[in-house]
């Protein structure tokens, strides 16, 4: 670091993406990205709005806004288009916590949550998951901070059913519970209807799992009136330009090819389903994800040790080197012939 770098960042520990490779050789199972290309009409949208990239974006994206109203059922004050759903979960940090108001995530989850509580000087608890890795609703009532839950949650993703979620909801009315749905599409069931029942309920998404843009960079967020506006605050103070034509007309196209987000995550979800069959003949324990990943050890081989064989097979996993994941490793789950190729090379291994 620089002798110039503020104090407030001195000793800040970053969040660490999956490794990207800049070599194609590699089957790539560590981020969870979507195997499959944006939907062919999201491509068209997007290439005709690259025309117009001499001027600046809507910053209130109106025409995705009104899309997304429609798919979603919600009206235009409810919603706001953020770049990725990552800027949402950093605007709703700075938004909703402070240094009277603390924030509340388990102690396994997704790690910006920590990242960011450090980079606003934010009083975090984490909450320990259970033994089994799932999350006690009965944990976070009256915690008097700003909850944060990822559902399904990660690296685990295990699903917290939407009845404890309402719990957890009425449980903190004096605060905001934002929960983040990455994965949600991948057989949980969202949280959005619940919005229109609570005022301090917000649900946070994002395109680049199940809609497959997460190149494009596009998150969005719903709740009251009040929380949007607050949010749109902290946008319009910062970035109001922060989601581009392009992204905008992708995400578009993305929402009305229905019949195609259809296809890829009903593909997702069959592909998960025989690669988790697979694994157990190995040998495998798994948690019950309902995401587009599944977490897996074995007791034949170490979690670290088969991330390094499978990437020395050209096979990415993602190994978390920490005493209650050490063991385990996510894997992403992609195309049947990447998974193919993925099982082949753990029997190899093993």
């Amino acid at each position: 670091m620089s002798r110039f770098l503020s104090d407030n960042l001195k000793g800040m520990i970053p969040y660490v993406p999956g490794e990207q490779p800049k070599i194609t050789e590699y089957i790539k199972l560590n981020t969870n990205e979507s195997p499959f290309p944006p939907s062919p009409y999201a491509l068209r949208l997007a290439r005709q709005a690259a025309g117009d990239n001499n001027l600046y974006p809507d910053p209130e994206c109106k025409a995705l806004v009104n899309v997304a109203c429609e798919r979603f059922g919600v009206e235009p004050e409810n919603i706001i288009f953020t770049n990725s759903s990552d800027e949402t979960l950093n605007f709703a940090f700075y938004c909703f916590c402070d240094k009277n108001t603390g924030a509340a995530f388990p102690d396994i989850s997704y790690g910006f949550y920590k990242v960011f509580a450090d980079l606003y000087g934010i009083d975090c608890k984490q909450i320990p998951l259970k033994d089994d890795f799932s999350i006690d609703p009965d944990d976070y009532i009256g915690l008097g901070r700003t909850v944060f839950i990822a559902n399904p949650n990660a690296p685990t993703g295990i699903l917290l059913s939407l009845a404890n979620i309402e719990k957890i909801v009425k449980g903190n009315s004096g605060n905001v519970v934002v929960i983040d749905e990455a994965y949600i599409d991948f057989g949980g069931e969202s949280a959005i209807e619940l919005t229109k029942k609570y005022d301090n309920l917000l649900v946070v998404r994002t395109f680049s799992k199940s809609r497959s843009l997460a190149g494009g960079r596009l998150g969005f967020a719903i709740g009251s009136k009040e929380l949007i506006s607050d949010l749109n605050t902290l946008k319009y103070s910062t970035n109001p330009y922060s989601v581009n034509r392009m992204t905008m007309a992708a995400g578009q196209g993305a929402l009305l090819d229905e019949e195609y987000f259809a296809s890829c995550t009903k593909t997702i979800i069959e592909n998960r389903k025989y690669t988790v069959n697979r694994l157990k003949e190995f040998g495998f324990t798994l948690t019950e994800s309902v995401a587009n990943f599944v977490f897996a050890k074995s007791d034949r081989i170490g979690g670290k040790e088969l991330y390094t064989a499978l990437k020395e097979k050209g096979i990415l996993v993602r190994h978390f080197d920490t005493p209650r994941l050490k063991d385990y490793v996510r894997i992403t789950i992609g195309s049947i012939d990447q998974m193919n190729a993925l099982l082949k090379a753990i029997g190899e291994i093993l």
